[in-house]
Order: C-alpha cells, then structure tokens, then sequence
C-alpha cells in the first residue's frame, strides 16, 4: 500500500477490519483525517467506503483495529455516540422529512425543549443562524422540507450536523443528484465549513470534483486501503484509477461505429408537449443509434423520457414506435409497443429491493413465463440466468437480494427485465448514478453494444462529459425546450453549458 505522511491528525483509522460472517468487508484499513480539511474516500463499489462510513458513524462496531480521535483512542458504539465525539454523517439517500419545517428537520430527535414543551422561537432563531452560516440565509426556518430542491434539501442535512457541536462531517456522494451550478454551491458551502475548521470526508465516484474540493486522497479496494492521504495536486487521474481497479482504464466511451443512413426509425416524438414541464419536443431515434439528452437538473430531461414511456400524460403531440401511435398516458402500450425505461431514481421507482434478482428481472414479463395462470419458477430463473451471463451480472446467484447489489449491477439487472421482455426502444435515466469508475466503463460498453445489436437507446444523465462520449447524437433541453439537436461530434462540453446557460435556441 502507497502511504504519504499526513499532519497532525482529528481522525486517525489503523487496521480495521469488519467481518460479516465469512465476508471480510474491511481488511486492516487506514485513514488519517486533519482538522478543515477535505479528505476524499474513492473506491469502486463493493471497496468498502460505506463500511468505513458506518464504522465512522456507530452503525458498525469494527472487529480489529481502532480508531483515535484527537490522537486518543475512541469507541463508536452507536449513532448518538459519533454524535457525542464530533462526527455528523450525511447519507447519499438524504434524511431529511417532507411534512416538517427546516427547523424541525434541524433539531428532530434533540428538541430544544424545557418541561416537556418545544423551545419553537429558539428553534427558529437557532436555525436561522446555522443558515446564515451556510450561506442559505434567506431560506425560511418556517419552510416545508418537501417543498424544497434536492440541493436545499442537503442544506437542510448540513444544518442538522451544524446543529450539534461536530468537527467532522462525512459526506456520501453529495452531488450525485446535483446539476453544475448547485455542484458548485455545494463546493462553496464546504470551503466555509472547512475554514471554519470542520473537516469533511467526501466520498465521489466524480474524479474530476475532487480537483475543485479535496486536500487529499484515500483510496479502498476489496476492503483495504490500498493508498493513504496522497496529495490532490500531485496525484494524476490515472494513477488513482490504477490504485481503485488494480487495472489502467484507458478509454472509458467506446467507440461509435456510426448509425447506418438506412437505419429504421424506432422512436418519434412529435410536438410533445405537458403543461408546466416542457414544450414543442420533436426528436427521432433510429435502430442502433443512441441519443443524449443533456442539461440541468430540473430542465425537464426526466419529464420528458417519462411522457414518452407514458407515465405522464402528454398534453399534445404524438409519439410512434415502430410506426404505431401510442396512446397518451399508457405505459401499458409503450411496454406493448417495445419500450423500457430505467428510471432516475433506480432503488425507488425501478427495483422491489427486497426481492431476488430473478423476480425482479422477470416483473415485466409475467404473462410470457405463466402457465395456467401460475408462475413458473424454474422458467423465471432460467431466463434470468441467461441475461446474468450475457450482462455479466455480479454476483452471479439470481437468488440474491437485488438491494445487496451495487449500483452498476442494479442497473444491469433493469436491463436484463427489459431484454427478456424483448424491448428494443430503452429509455435509461441517469444510468450511471452512483456507480463506480470502472463498472462506468462496463455500462458504457454495454449501452453501446445494446444500440449495435439495433436497439434505439435514449440516455439521460447531469454529467455532460458521459452523454457527450456515449450518445450519436445530443438533444440539449433547457426550462422545458428543446434548445438544439446536433450530432455529439459537432459540440462539446462548453457548448452544451453556454446554450443551458443562455437558454436560446441554436
């Protein structure tokens, strides 16, 4: 393991190792953490990043090793406990209750009280000065946490740790549902946590954020620390990549073999258009091309994708699948018709987390596997055992709890429900969320290989760069339209933000 000296240290992890039954999750890791700094945690998934965030955060109690703050030992036996020492934890799936105030999502579950009676006007005057140390003065205490942004909602989250009297705040993949300019408010709201002297552990599968944010960097695989506190400045891309896959990834897009000029079109949307959400979208997609939509969060992409498949209803316009009208509103007849969609929020809205991998695969296609009005079991497995072999889905037991996959083996498996279902138009939101660096490459080659086998595939994601390197061509949507329609040869990065940011059309 590649280990640099570190300063004077808040936080010192030395050989933890964390078993659960015969897996070794964590094997002897180590992690030095300074006060204000910005520490990034990277690691494919399955590397052991949550692991270590659980030990951090009292879930987990580590078999081996120990931990010191403050250069003294320390026991983390529970979540008020970490609390109680200075470390506040903010999950990727945010904790925060729709139906209550900020202020009551601030101090939920240590009230400011006296006599059993909630201090309200405390409460209120203590949140508006956690705000105001945030920078988000101007949101009210008195505000419903379910009427704010994804991005509020995290100040919210941050506020709660601020609550308390903490040195450190570990963050799990903050910017994962963020588009750029909120990305970089989160990156300001960190700078003044740090200089203040909080220190953050951040966690990303986002390599480039860690050049805007981090001080320095540890880096896990199959549970172990395989380098320790190296410099942000003087550790290229590369070389991380190296330490996280144990392999070089060279190119991570494939290559596109260009989309025959005689290609059919699959898909067509015509003058689409849904009240307070987006007008006028007019696109095609043909057989073996892969189309992006690229803009903000927020921009209407999702809305959109969603009409399509017929989970919103269409105010007006049309859209065809091979050559057949579809009725508006009806997922019935887009999945008839050869649709599938991977939502945006995969965990929520695309898997039963609980269920086995071959149940989850099968859902759509019941009607295709019942005999005499029974599921076949055996026929459900055996389907889903050939797209886990032809996906090289990891673990390979369909068996398995679909919510003890990683995020790139989730993905895989909303894939496969589609393929046994035998659809040919895919619609894949944010298909790439929370996904690791290298299982990205592997969902790219497959997304391509998808589209080269004559599949019509639409790609949405908030990371410019993915639908720029992956799509044939790119839809740029801003405040509901449709700016331009351009082949991703033709615009880059630059291009795409200066259209979102004018909000003109090309």
């Amino acid at each position: 393991m590649i280990k640099v000296d570190h300063p004077s240290s808040l936080l010192s992890v030395r050989g933890v190792t964390k078993r659960f039954g015969s897996v070794i999750a964590l094997r002897g890791v180590d992690l030095d953490v300074a006060p204000g700094e910005v520490h990034c945690l990277l690691g494919q998934n399955g590397a052991g990043k949550s692991t270590v965030i659980k030990v951090l955060a009292g879930v987990h109690s580590p078999d081996e090793g120990e931990l010191l703050w403050h250069g003294e030992k320390a026991a983390i036996d529970g979540p008020q406990s970490a609390i109680d020492l200075g470390i506040a934890t903010m999950y990727q799936e945010l904790d925060v209750v729709d139906g209550l105030t900020i202020a009551e999502n601030i101090f939920l579950g240590h009230e400011l009280a006296r006599g059993g009676i909630t201090r309200r006007a405390e409460q209120f005057a203590k949140t508006r000065e956690i705000l105001h140390r945030l920078g988000h003065g101007s949101m009210s205490p008195n505000a419903d946490v379910g009427s704010l942004s994804a991005a509020e909602k995290q100040i919210v989250s941050m506020a709660r740790a601020l609550s308390h009297d903490i040195e450190l705040i570990i963050m799990d993949e903050p910017s994962a549902v963020l588009d750029t300019e909120e990305v970089d408010n989160l990156f300001r709201v960190v700078k003044e946590l740090t200089s203040q002297g909080i220190a953050v552990i951040y966690i990303t599968h986002r390599l480039a954020e860690i050049r805007t944010i981090g001080d320095r960097i540890t880096v896990l695989k199959d549970g172990a620390s395989t380098a320790s506190n190296l410099s942000v400045a003087d550790t290229p891309t590369d070389v991380l990549i190296q330490h996280m896959t144990g392999r070089e990834v060279l190119n991570v897009f494939p290559d596109r073999p260009g989309v025959p000029a005689d290609a059919p079109v699959m898909l067509e949307v015509e003058d689409l258009a849904l009240d307070g959400e987006f007008d006028d979208v007019n696109f095609r997609v043909r057989a073996g091309e892969i189309v992006g939509l690229a803009g903000l969060v927020g921009s209407g992409r999702s809305e959109i994708v969603e009409t399509v498949y017929g989970a919103r209803k269409a105010t007006s316009g049309t859209v065809t699948a091979r050559g057949k009208k579809l009725p508006r509103g009806s997922v019935t007849a887009a999945i008839a018709a050869g649709l599938g969609l991977s939502p945006e929020e995969r965990k929520s809205q695309g898997l039963i987390l609980g269920d086995p991998i071959f149940k989850n695969v099968t859902l759509s296609s019941f009607q295709h596997i019942a005999r005499g009005g029974w599921l076949d079991e055996r026929a459900e497995r055996r389907v889903s055992d050939e797209q886990i072999d032809a996906l090289e889905l990891r673990p390979a037991d369909s068996t398995r709890a679909a919510g003890t996959l990683s995020g790139g083996n989730q993905q895989k498996i909303l894939l496969a429900r589609w393929l046994v279902h035998g659809s040919s138009i895919l619609l894949l939101d944010e298909p790439t969320r929370g996904v690791d660096v290298g299982a990205r490459a592997e969902i790219y080659a497959l997304i391509r290989a998808l589209a080269d086998a004559g599949n019509a595939v639409v790609v949405i994601s908030s990371e410019i760069e993915e639908v720029l390197g992956l799509a044939d061509t790119v839809l740029v949507i801003g405040d509901g339209r449709l700016l331009t329609t351009v082949d991703s040869s033709e615009i880059d990065e630059h291009g795409v933000l200066d259209l979102v940011m004018k909000g003109t059309a090309a």
